[in-house]
């Protein structure tokens, strides 16, 4: 009991001084499990009277009590008092420390468990009904195995010799200037819907499946533009049904680029069971942690063609991701004559040059032993073996030629602006995103009963339609009621939530960034989604410092020194009100947007931080933006006060508006929208 209250004393002076940081949560979240189980370990006792039961329970209570009035001004601790809440290792290991203090004997720490190779038979999977529709519908989409290339080599001169060792060391030793790219053709004619344009360096890409081409390791730098190039790619080489396996953080946005992209093809996403999935599309993107229940149905789709994003994923063979997105690809080969394979990922190597080998493996130019039929073949014309000068030079490209891509962005520099932004939309899901949702809903409701309450005060109404003068005033009203509120049921309250939501999409991102391209500037409004963006790089294993409006100027600059001059410090956490301005991070070329400021001027002076006198590269800003939210309406009003050259980031420094008005609009937008549906309902 004494050890209890002590830390829920503690934690409620760390409180006091108004700042939430990680510690303070882990400690807040390991106290109420404590009070949870002493709770109920005592009303189970057998070996105390009623009398002392009633009074231990009763001061567990007040402590349980006091503990949760603490939590009240602050939503991200009141989450953690939930049943479902998920238990971080460190709260359960404090857990630990203070049952030791307090002199209870606890049961080991389980060892952490260790990711098996995936051994088991395979389990029945889900089948969306959409997809048994679609074979109903027409089973002559059923795959042609009798299209199916042969992919075993004939027997040659190197048939005895061991050959994925050389070929590892022959990009190991690569040291003599050899080109790390295929050759690409120059573009021709190319479609590109909607009138867009394509970049030089994509359009050759391109113009490499238009002729035939048809397995590529995409490894460009981050903003390049690989998802575009694959989406044409699938185009010219009518490689549909096209199967795209990605992380979770951006499969949104790959619906969404191909919305984009390919104008003419219909793109689904497979969420959960899949039952949103639409069995007819032509595109069809599902994320790594679900392909486990799907890859049943996958497997018998028909694809012909299969791109995998962040490809470096499954450099570790052993693990079951790995092994289905393997068995999936070998499976296209099966049937597919010639099936469109491309593996995207700006880091195609993370720790050393095995990790080479589960890519290629993809792509069908090798199996767990030996070259296939197409590098098997290249490697026979050099007339070399292992043993013979210049093997190293030849075999490496041999491999290259196959459909290595490799362009950084200081070598294109001429195709890309000096700085842009692009948008990642991310979902929502689970019952956060439910929950922020039915507050968004909650609060065009709110507005909607404001708006007909002063209709009915006015006695008339507009003779139809809706009444936009009134609309502009009762939100005027709703900003004002907000800015002097601390409820969090208004729209700053439901920003901060959102930013709370993608705190760790966003850092799984920034540190998948940090890997692939360099260093990285995270911004972020909220102190408590900076903690959670720092406890995600912890635990990944990503070096940052942090730039905070509470440090002291010695702090600060040793924080911005760490990140400029430290080769291991791949990320730097700043505040978007304490960093936006006056200092110059021109280190890094990529800065992730975690939320949104009010104003294109805030935004500006952002990714100005990176895009400086100095700067050698093209600065890409990634902007996260949330889904069907009003995270997504920020953006949009961003843009448009800002206009098309600061969208484009041009250079335009101009300032259009104020936080205010972008508030303003978010509300009047949100309101239009509410009483728009009542009026088709």
């Amino acid at each position: 009991m004494s050890v209890l209250a002590d830390t829920v004393r503690e934690v409620q002076t760390a409180l006091g001084r108004g700042r939430v940081t990680s510690g303070t949560r882990t400690k807040f979240q390991a106290t109420a499990l404590l009070l949870r189980d002493e709770r109920a370990r005592v009303r189970a006792a057998e070996d105390i009277g009623d009398t002392r039961r009633t009074e231990r329970l009763k001061r567990l209570d007040d402590l349980a009590t006091s503990l949760a009035r603490t939590a009240v001004r602050e939503p991200a601790l009141l989450a953690l008092l939930s049943e479902d809440a998920v238990v971080s290792d460190e709260a359960r290991t404090l857990e630990r420390e203070m049952l030791a203090r307090a002199g209870i004997e606890t049961e080991p720490e389980p060892a952490p468990p260790v990711e098996e190779p995936d051994t088991a038979p395979a389990k029945p999977g889900v089948v969306p009904q959409s997809v048994v529709s679609r074979k109903l519908a027409n089973p002559f989409l059923a795959p042609d195995f009798s299209a199916a290339r042969p992919s075993a080599p004939r027997p040659t001169r190197l048939s005895g010799w061991e050959l994925l060792g050389p070929l590892l060391r022959s990009f190991e030793r690569a040291g003599d200037g050899a080109s790390t790219s295929m050759a690409l053709p120059e573009p021709g004619s190319l479609w590109v819907p909607g009138g867009r344009e394509l970049m030089p360096h994509q359009a050759r890409v391109v113009a490499a499946a238009a002729e035939g081409h048809r397995t590529f390791l995409l490894a460009d730098e981050p903003g390049l533009g690989k998802t575009a190039q694959a989406l044409l790619a699938a185009e010219a080489s009518k490689a549909y049904p096209l199967l795209v396996v990605v992380p979770n953080v951006v499969k949104t946005n790959w619906v969404r680029e191909a919305g984009l992209w390919s104008t003419r093809r219909k793109a689904t996403a497979v969420q959960g069971n899949g039952e949103s999935v639409d069995g007819f599309a032509d595109i069809v993107v599902v994320n790594y942690e679900v392909l486990d229940r799907h890859r049943g149905w996958l497997a018998d789709f028909g694809f012909r063609g299969m791109v995998v994003d962040e490809a470096h994923f499954i450099k570790n063979k052993g693990s079951q991701r790995s092994q289905h997105v393997l068995e999936l690809s070998e499976r296209i080969r099966s049937f597919a004559g010639r099936p469109l394979l491309m593996a995207l990922t700006g880091t195609p190597l993370i720790n050393d040059i095995e990790d080479f080998l589960a890519i290629w493996e993809f792509l069908g130019w090798i199996d767990e032993k030996k070259p296939l039929a197409d590098l098997m073949d290249a490697l026979t014309d050099t007339g070399l073996t292992p043993a013979d000068p210049g093997f190293s030079t030849a075999a490496r490209r041999c491999v290259v030629d196959l459909g290595i891509v490799r362009r950084r962005k200081v070598d294109v520099a001429a195709d890309i602006p000096d700085r842009r932004i692009a948008d990642l939309p991310v979902e929502l899901d689970g019952a956060t995103g439910r929950s922020i949702r039915a507050a968004e809903r909650d609060l065009a409701q709110r507005m909607v009963i404001r708006y007909r309450d002063a209709l009915a005060a006015r006695g008339s109404g507009p003779a139809e339609g809706i009444d936009h003068d009134l609309v502009r005033r009762v939100a005027t009203w709703e900003q004002k009621d907000a800015a002097g509120s601390s409820s969090g049921d208004n729209v700053f309250g439901m920003m901060r939530r959102i930013g709370q939501a993608k705190a760790s999409l966003a850092a799984d991102y920034a540190a998948q960034l940090a890997r692939s391209a360099g260093k990285v500037v995270f911004f972020a409004k909220h102190v408590d989604v900076m903690d959670a963006a720092e406890e995600t790089f912890a635990k990944q294993g990503v070096r940052y410092s942090s730039i905070r409006g509470d440090q002291t100027p010695n702090v600060r600059q040793r924080n911005i020194d760490a990140f400029v001059e430290d080769p291991d410090v791949a990320v730097v956490v700043c505040s978007l009100t304490a960093a936006g301005v006056g200092i110059n991070l021109q280190v890094a070329s990529n800065v992730v947007l975690a939320e949104l400021p009010w104003t294109a001027a805030e935004q500006t002076q952002a990714i100005d931080r990176s895009h400086r006198i100095g700067q050698s590269e093209p600065v890409t800003a990634w902007r996260i933006i949330a889904a069907q939210t009003i995270d997504a309406r920020i953006a949009g009003l961003i843009d448009d006060k800002a206009g098309l050259a600061a969208v484009a980031l041009d250079g335009s420094e101009e300032e259009v508006g104020s936080s205010a008005d972008a508030q303003h609009a978010a509300l009047v937008a949100l309101l239009t929208e509410a009483l728009a549906a009542d009026v088709a309902a």
